[in-house]
Formats: C-alpha cells, structure tokens, sequence
C-alpha cells in the first residue's frame, strides 16, 4: 500500500479536521457525534496499521516501508518502521478506539476534547514513526500541546497552574535537545536518522553532553526523577481518557527516544551514564513503591505504580544486554495495556462512587463481579504474574539487568514486591473485602460497552502473556543490531 505510514499518521487529524470544521452545536447528538467521529477514525488508523505486519521482514534490522518526500528548506519527510518502532505503532492505534470508547461519558465540551485525543494521536505515531530528526523533534515536542490546552479547560481550579508546571519541565529539555540537534545537523549535514547512527562526529562534540541533551527531554517524558513530580498530579487532574494516553502512550515517547537517539547515536556518553541512570532507575522503583503503599487515592497509587514500572524499563535498556533491551520493549507494550486497564476500572469505579478515595470502597466484588475478575487480572498483569503480559517483560528485563549489575537487579525486583503488596493490598481492600458502606449496595456491574473494552484488554494482556514470541521475534533482529553496535563502538 503506497503511503502506508503516512495514511496512518494523519487519518487522526484528518478526523480532528472534519470536527473542527463541520460539526456544530453543543447538544446531546453533537456530543454523540463527536464520539463516533473520533471512534471510527482511530478504528480506521488500527486497521490500517496492521497492514504493516504484512510488509515488515522480521530479518531486517533497518527501516522498511520507508518513505520520503521533499519538505521546505531542504529538510525532508522521512517514514519508516524498524523492530522497535513497530510495537510502539501498534500499541498506539490499539489503545486509541479503547480510550475513546471509555470515555464515551465525557460530556464537557466533547467537540474539543475528541479533537485534542485524535491530534495526540497523530503526534504520537508520528514520533514513533519518523526516521528524521527534525520530523520526531516537531511531533515529539508538540505532543505536549494537546496536554496543555486539556490541563487548562478540563483540569479543574488547578489545572492552570498545572499546565505551567508541566511547560517549565518541558522546554529546557526541549531547548536542550534542539541546540544538540543543530549541532548535529551542521557537522553530520544530514537531519536522516538511519545516517546519523552510523555518522562519526567530531572530536569536539562531547557524546557526554549530546547524551544528556537528548535525555533532558525524554527524560521528562518517561518521567525520570527528578522530573517525574509533574506526572502524577497531570494525571489526576486530567480527564480519565487523557490519563490513560499520558500513561500508556505518551511515556513511551521518551522510553523510544533514548532507544533511538541516546544509545546508538552516543554510546559512549550513554556508557558514561548508565551507572547512575540505573541506580536513579532503583530508586525510582523503590521511591514509586513506598509512595504507592502510602497512597490513600486510587488515582495516585496507579500513577506511582507507572513510575516504577517505567523505572525497570529504563533498567532493561541501559543494561546493555539483548535480554534487557528486549524487556523494556515488552515492557513497554504491556505497561501501557496493563496501566490502561487499570485507569479503566478506575473510572467505571469513580462514575458509579463518584469517588477515587481508597477508603470509600470496599466489597465492590459482591455486585460486580465482571468488574472485580478484570480488575484482578489487570492487577497480575502489572505486578508481572505469570501467564500474562506483564510477566514477560519484567522477567527479561530482570534477567538482563543481572547479567550487568546483580544488585541493581535484587534491589529492582524489592521494589517491584514493594509495588505489588500495594496494588495487590488495595485490590483486596476495594473488591474483595466486606460490603459494608450502604452506598456500595446498589452498584451495577459492567454494561455492555465497559464489558467489551475490559474483554479486549484481558485478551490482548493474557494472548501476549502466552505467546510473547508475537513480540519478541519481530523486534529480535532490530535489538541484536542495536546492542552489537552499541558494544562495538565501546571496544
């Protein structure tokens, strides 16, 4: 299929378009309509997408489905998909029909707020789908747009104020990474990323430096601490739907940029600072895990529990080792259908209670039972049980942080335990403990829309789990090539 890529990029926003342009009105239909607008586009854009497991050669370590086109200036349009980029592609347009569909009950200003999930979309893909540098700066940094104006109209009494938190975490990393990309630019005289990986630069371009300005920004992204103290609190003043793009997809802008940019465009800085990112990296787990046990808000332990998870992801890629990278990758899928799951059940939870206080549930499994077997299911997945998703990525990427600093390792996995006693404790206290409160006695279980939604989370979540080679087989020959470069340039 000619333009294959691109057709997916921009379906999203030819969606916004139409809303913006044609439709009209604040009534009950035009909320309705939005909602099926938004809904058939992403539907569309992952149908689109999985045409391109028809194209992509597993063998190939390289970008295939490429495609260029002249832009202004010289800098030129460059699509391609590789191992990496194309589970984050298919994570993407996979979620996107699920988060329109639970947030089907939004009905303030839906118009707007559909348009702002649909351009999200489209900067994100494109991000993950650029092989030019230029290209992934624009749709990387404007992705943060869509957040700010959401913060700002639906963020509540603080979601100004939110808003210009997040901007004074997001432009010194991306000034930072724009002033590495000129340098870049002039001394490689490229912005083509397959060129620049294998370009040698000059001697007075510090890999140190270039490594750490391309980390400012994804690490604010990821979030890394200490730029992590903007997350939760966009999280919990965002609407559900939004939370769920922020935590599922948008943190793997970052996870991918340091997988693209930092390792092999730089391995020397990125050897330089793998030491220290790995023990921020523990320390975000254990730092996450403690806050998550002391959380009285599902909404806050949710977003701890991300963090860490996040965490053992950047752990997996600076290991250095083919298991670890391969982990964060998996990591990395199952992380954002698992914490898309759970904001799931948060919501049917907060639209029943009106309510995300820990201590305002309890016994919820008695009226509904749908409900508390996903919500139990998701939990395993995020804890990494075996036989579902999770289990698979946090394994390898154990196994490959072992084989680099078995410390890291046992502290990483004390953490995870840590994470688990406190998703696993308030489980067992919202869902399966004593019906008591009188106002939990008349809750309805899932209807038929929240039914399907947590239906294909569980089977997607479960399917990896099974069969993870799904996964790991495409993305193998991409991995190997990018940890032997790595090592080679090393030696």
């Amino acid at each position: 299929m000619d333009n294959l890529l691109s057709i997916i990029i921009f379906i999203p926003a030819i969606a916004a378009a139409i809303l913006a342009l044609f439709l009209r009105g604040d009534d009950e239909e035009a909320h309705r309509n939005a909602k099926w607008v938004a809904f058939i586009a992403t539907v569309m854009t992952f149908v689109v997408s999985v045409f391109i497991l028809f194209e992509f050669d597993a063998g190939d370590p390289g970008f295939q489905v490429v495609e260029e086109h002249e832009w202004l200036f010289g800098v030129t349009y460059r699509v391609g998909v590789d191992g990496i980029s194309l589970w984050m592609v298919l994570l993407t347009t996979f979620l996107m029909p699920l988060i329109i569909a639970g947030a089907w009950r939004h009905e303030a200003r839906t118009k707007g707020f559909m348009i702002a999930l649909l351009t999200l979309e489209t900067l994100i893909l494109g991000a993950f789908l650029s092989t030019d540098l230029m290209f992934f700066f624009i749709f990387a940094e404007a992705a943060i747009v869509p957040l700010l104006v959401v913060l700002t109209l639906w963020g509540g009494d603080g979601g100004r104020a939110t808003a210009v938190k997040l901007m004074l975490y997001a432009v010194p990393g991306a000034v930072a990474m724009l002033l590495a990309m000129v340098v870049m630019t002039f001394d490689a005289e490229t912005t083509d990323i397959e060129a620049l990986m294998t370009h040698q630069f000059s001697e007075g371009i510090s890999p140190l430096w270039m490594a750490l300005a391309f980390l400012a920004s994804f690490a604010m992204k990821l979030p890394l601490w200490p730029l992590h103290a903007w997350s939760v609190g966009v999280q919990a003043r965002v609407p559900s739907a939004m939370a769920m793009v922020l935590a599922a997809l948008l943190t793997k802008v970052g996870a991918y940029g340091i997988l693209r940019f930092v390792i092999p465009m730089f391995p020397e800085g990125a050897a330089q600072l793998a030491p220290v990112l790995m023990w921020v990296s523990v320390f975000m787990i254990l730092y996450a895990g403690i806050a998550a046990l002391a959380s009285g808000d599902l909404r806050r332990l949710i977003g701890y529990a991300g963090i860490a998870h996040m965490g053992l992801i950047l752990l997996g890629v600076f290991s250095a080792a083919a298991q670890g990278v391969h982990g964060a990758i998996f990591m990395m899928v199952s992380h954002g259908l698992a914490i898309t799951a759970l904001i799931f059940v948060l919501v049917v939870l907060k639209q029943r209670v009106k309510s995300t206080d820990i201590a305002a549930f309890g016994g919820v499994a008695a009226r509904m039972p749908f409900l508390a077997f996903g919500a139990l299911i998701f939990t395993m997945a995020s804890v990494g049980v075996p036989a579902t998703s999770g289990f698979v990525g946090v394994f390898l990427s154990l196994i490959g942080v072992f084989e680099a600093a078995p410390v890291l390792a046992a502290l990483a996995f004390l953490g995870l335990v840590i994470v688990a006693a406190a998703l696993l404790g308030v489980v067992k206290r919202v869902i399966f403990g004593p019906l008591i409160k009188q106002s939990l006695k008349e809750l309805e279980d899932l209807d038929r829309r929240e039914f399907l939604c947590c239906a294909v989370l569980l089977c997607a979540i479960l399917y990896l789990g099974l069969f993870p080679g799904l996964i790991t087989e495409s993305t193998a020959a991409t991995v190997d090539a990018l940890v032997l470069g790595y090592r080679d340039a090393l030696e």
